[in-house]
């Protein structure tokens, strides 16, 4: 942008803001530009990643190593109308923001922990089938920004709650939805979408005026189909590495998480998603890098005009986002400063790129990958572990597509110079027996090309640990263990001190340069949700959100095992400070569920089968198996599915859509006894020594013979 251009609108901003201290009467926190790009102010946390550099960094230092064995509670809010808190709250002027469950956004006062109001966007019921939550929100110039899983994006006035504007960016009735967090710049917000796993995609972002909802630009992640020409020059350069009838399948690339602006080169970062199908011989059966799949995309911030980018997986074919955050930061490098960011995406390398150039600067393993070897920095490419493609029908390998980093976003401290990485070691296993692209085509049984895996997953299939990373050196500096296979966001303050919550319900604050656990507090439930941290009134507060929901919980008892249930467990806001008085809430101790049956019912084990098929649609909420993660009710230990009236009310009639549970009208009444007779089955179902020794029997076998395979010929 002209340097006039942008000194008058600064100028019209701080205009602006100058009227509405005037009519209030009282000095009013001004979040523009130049808020977001100062670094020092450590005040307010106005957005995902308190500043443009979504460091989740705080130059807050109350407390420190010295005063942190001091933090109590504040004051906690339970919020008993919301289903998932697996998100990021903003704070201004003393007030906190969140969007929980379906975008319902809340402001809270900091001093009294009184909730000022609440505004419920009512999402379309449809889309409540994808129980992903909303990740985020947002504050400029008084206003409130998030989306919405039906994929509307809103703007509420700050201080009313009252909406300024809504708008619709996506298609009715498409697959798309909106989980992530908007962010703003230049007077514009910008927001992408997820649904590729879900159907027919084609992936894009785009930018809105923030005053009126108007759009000004938006950019395609992937290309359409070449008869209908090609928006930019882009998408023309990004055809010519696809190949096949890409476009049938949308082709994916849904940018759902990571996007970063950079105010120096007036330029947003796209961390990019997967391909749809995930089976690349599939979308692209001639091969090819899939432009621009899995990669960080620089754009214009003015003009959404394609500038550089950056793929981390070419032709990718195992679900490797590289949505997860994008952090700024200026790094020694060879002895001299440069100007970079860092990302940690699903595939397992930990990524340093010159941000003015794309230029890949290093690239290292953050811990177990076996499917590629190392990334050559002549080419900037992975080298590949031959059979990782599942060339033979079948791979495991490490990691699996949730990521060894996922949008549970990391954090940088400039003092220390670490990054800190809450990562995940878990295989996947990835099939596509009997799929050929000459034959398959996309079904709502069949979105992603692979076989489906319909096995439990034990508890010690995988595990989890907070990384602090030394992005230079490309090395560890220290690790600790975080209980299960997923663990929240984190946050580092000029306190010396970096902030977690994790899985068993405690919240910790650790030594940032050692990693020492110096101070815990029990949350009464697990988390998956960053903190934050603010003053108001001299006073360092710290705020983290906790409950047991969200896309983690659909891993079976690998998502059980810490006892959390969404109906008997919290949610809630809990808010910290020096020498607080508050007491942490009566919470309900871990459960389990314990199946129940009815011996008169008599399996069919066609009808089985069938109904393992269809519970595929139930998965995200109810849990592989029919082994509920904790945030749906376990339907082995439900009395509904035992009642042919009571379950058809339910999942055709919509009889619990109040409290969350979407309506299933296309099943017919064969359907539902089919997934009827797999619940009963499930519940009936006796463990193995193996499984009783703590793993899935059929698990370990594979595990045997994989490895076997890949490291014996």
């Amino acid at each position: 942008m002209n340097p006039i251009r942008r000194t008058v609108r600064a100028a019209l901003y701080a205009a602006a803001s100058a009227l509405l201290v005037a009519a209030s009467g009282q000095a009013a926190a001004v979040i523009d530009n130049a808020a977001l790009s100062n670094e020092a102010d450590g005040r307010d946390w106005a957005a995902y990643g308190r500043t443009f550099s979504e460091q989740r960094f705080s130059p807050l230092d109350q407390i420190n190593r010295s005063t942190v064995s001091r933090l109590k509670l504040a004051w906690t809010l339970d919020l008993d109308d919301v289903w998932n808190v697996s998100t990021a709250p903003v704070e201004v002027d003393g007030v906190i923001y969140f969007a929980a469950g379906y975008s319902v956004v809340h402001a809270v006062d900091v001093r009294s922990g009184k909730l000022l109001w609440k505004y419920d966007p009512k999402v379309d019921g449809k889309k409540m089938r994808m129980a992903w939550g909303s990740r985020g929100i947002t504050y400029w110039n008084g206003k409130l920004y998030t989306g919405v899983q039906d994929g509307r994006l809103f703007a509420l006035d700050a201080k009313t709650g009252s909406l300024v504007w809504e708008t619709l960016t996506t298609t009715p009735g498409d697959n798309r939805y909106i989980t992530g967090a908007p962010r703003v710049f230049n007077g514009k917000v910008i927001i992408g979408h997820g649904g590729a796993d879900f159907g027919h995609v084609r992936g894009y972002v785009t930018a809105y005026d923030a005053e009126t909802g108007t759009q000004a630009w938006r950019f395609y992640i992937v290309p359409g189909n070449p008869d209908d020409g090609f928006e930019n020059a882009a998408m023309e350069a990004a055809a010519k590495t696809w190949t096949g009838q890409w476009w049938k399948y949308g082709g994916g690339g849904t940018a759902w998480n990571a996007m970063t602006y950079d105010p120096e080169f007036n330029r947003v970062y796209i961390g990019t998603g997967n391909g749809s199908p995930w089976n690349a011989k599939l979308r692209s059966p001639e091969g090819g890098d899939n432009l621009y799949l899995c990669s960080v995309v620089a754009l214009d911030a003015d003009t959404g005009e394609y500038l550089w980018h950056y793929q981390t997986t070419p032709g990718e074919t195992w679900d490797f986002n590289s949505t997860m955050d994008i952090v700024l930061a200026t790094a020694e490098i060879d002895g001299q400063p440069r100007k970079v960011l860092m990302h940690a995406p699903k595939n397992g390398f930990f990524y340093v790129i010159d941000r003015q150039t794309g230029k890949l600067i290093s690239a290292e393993k953050l811990g177990k990958v076996t499917w590629a070897e190392r990334v050559d920095m002549s080419t900037g490419r992975p080298v590949e572990i031959k059979g990782s493609r599942y060339e033979d029908g079948e791979a495991l390998i490490w990691p699996g597509s949730g990521g060894m980093h996922n949008w549970q976003p990391m954090s940088y401290s400039p003092d220390t110079r670490l990054a800190y990485i809450p990562v995940r070691e878990l295989p996947g296993y990835y099939n596509d027996e009997g799929r050929k692209a000459s034959t398959w085509t996309m079904t709502p049984g069949d979105v992603l090309g692979l076989k489906g895996f319909f096995d439990d997953v034990p508890k010690n299939a995988g595990s989890s640990s907070l990384l602090a990373w030394d992005p230079v050196q490309q090395k560890k500096a220290w690790s600790v263990e975080t209980p299960g296979a997923t663990s929240g966001g984190v946050l580092s303050t000029r306190g010396g001190l970096v902030f977690q919550g994790r899985a068993d319900g405690k919240f910790q604050a650790h030594d940032a340069s050692t990693g020492e656990t110096l101070w815990s507090s029990d949350m009464g439930v697990g988390t998956q949700a960053p903190p934050i941290t603010y003053e108001v009134d001299g006073k360092q507060y710290v705020s983290v959100l906790a409950g047991w929901a969200g896309g983690q919980m659909l891993l079976g008892t690998l998502s059980a095992q810490h006892g959390w249930v969404g109906r008997e467990h919290p949610r809630r806001l809990l808010t910290y400070v020096l020498d607080g008085e508050a007491t942490l809430p009566p919470t309900a101790a871990p459960s389990f569920a314990k199946p129940i049956d009815d011996p008169a019912m008599q399996l069919d084990p066609a009808m089985v089968a069938k109904g393992r098929e269809l519970y595929s649609s139930c998965v995200i909420c109810h849990g592989v198996s029919a082994v509920a993660g904790g945030y749906a009710p376990d339907l082995r230990a439900s009395p509904i599915p035992l009642s042919a009236d009571a379950f058809k009310a339910v999942v055709q009639g919509g009889g619990l859509e109040a409290r969350g549970m979407p309506r299933f009208e296309e099943l017919s009444d064969d359907d539902l006894t089919a997934i009827r007779h797999y619940i009963r089955e499930r519940s009936r179902y006796k463990p193995s020594i193996g499984e009783q020794l703590g793993a899935a029997w059929d698990f370990i076998k594979l595990l045997i013979k994989m490895k076997w395979k890949q490291y014996f010929g």
